[in-house]
């Protein structure tokens, strides 16, 4: 099997040095100074510090070397730069590959899911062969080794074992499932979750009140993939609930950092300049919070995290709005808000 990895951040470079453990791997990166420092020093000393990559990754800044003749590709660009990098890469793409997005987010003007935007520049492509794999995967404890799991959903079941055949080893654990949708959403929403939970964190609040974000996330997760055509078992699982609770509670989470600076009031211009690496909630969370009002869906959390971006309210009004929400019962906020 020949692999091509698009995007060489923390998890692209991490699942392209796990691919390589049973398969010609190629990496393409985006950054010159990305492929310079990898082919010389064996790391990715921007997005990846301290792990020395496998001697037999191949990385490049060309589209048509990374894809030449692969079977598999693994897309791991941010989502609001996803159409544009794969309709660069789809003259070089063969119409067989299977294609695996792990971006996790809603493109901003479309709010289409990264699958959809997938399948509508890979016209000649399958839509059975292009799926998603999402978890409770932080880069840097993957690459140490620290045993994790996570899930691979195409519609059809083939793809999907041939992905978890790759990626499964002695620290990885890889599951199937047929729902794409639910996968996707739930990586989505986590992330403006996340934000939400580290403005918590910085303003010094305690685990009741991140335990209760975490499980009024979920409901507004849940609320929004099913009413999208996802399947409610799946947001109790690994790309939901379980993705939810690493992001929501990790010092490595990026969309948790970008909430802990905003309560120290800095803006949120500010903050994402000062980060290597792209925080997919900021841009998610409008896109979610559009989605979700043309369906009829109310997301309160979201909705304060996409004030709170806009500068529309204060880091210290965020909680107190949730809290003095009108009363309603518990099972209430699954099914209708």
């Amino acid at each position: 099997m020949k692999v091509g990895v698009i995007g060489a951040g923390a998890w692209g470079t991490t699942l392209a040095s796990l691919a390589t453990l049973g398969a010609e791997t190629r990496l393409w990166a985006r950054e010159p100074e990305v492929v310079e420092t990898i082919s010389r020093d064996r790391e990715n000393r921007i997005f990846l510090p301290g792990f020395r990559l496998p001697d037999d990754l191949v990385v490049t800044n060309e589209l048509e070397e990374a894809l030449r003749n692969v079977d598999l590709v693994v897309v791991a660009v941010p989502s609001q730069y996803l159409r544009s990098t794969i309709a660069a890469a789809r003259p070089f793409l063969q119409d067989r590959a299977v294609v695996v997005s792990v971006a996790k987010g809603i493109e901003l003007k479309s709010h289409r899911r990264m699958t959809e935007v997938l399948s509508e520049e890979l016209v000649d492509h399958a839509p059975s062969s292009i799926g998603v794999l999402s978890g409770p995967n932080l880069a840097r404890e993957v690459m140490a080794g620290q045993p994790s799991a996570t899930c691979v959903a195409f519609s059809d079941h083939e793809p999907a074992r041939t992905v978890q055949s790759l990626f499964m080893g002695d620290t990885l654990r890889v599951y199937t499932s047929s729902d794409v949708v639910g996968c996707e959403i739930g990586g989505a929403v986590k992330n403006v979750i996340a934000i939400a939970a580290g403005v918590a964190d910085g303003l010094g609040y305690g685990m009741n009140t991140k335990a209760a974000l975490i499980t009024r996330g979920l409901a507004e997760l849940t609320r929004l993939g099913v009413a999208l055509g996802g399947q409610p078992l799946t947001f109790l699982g690994l790309s939901g609930n379980g993705d939810l609770i690493a992001t929501c509670s990790s010092p490595q989470s990026r969309n948790r950092r970008v909430g802990e600076e905003m309560a120290k009031a800095r803006s949120i211009e500010e903050i994402v300049r000062g980060m290597p690496m792209v925080a997919e909630g900021v841009d998610t969370g409008p896109a979610l919070l559009d989605l979700a009002s043309t369906l009829g869906i109310e997301m309160p959390i979201v909705a304060m995290v996409v004030a709170l971006l806009r500068g529309e309210i204060a880091p210290s009004e965020v909680v107190p709005a949730l809290m003095h929400r009108t009363p309603k019962a518990e099972l209430e906020g699954l099914s209708g808000g």
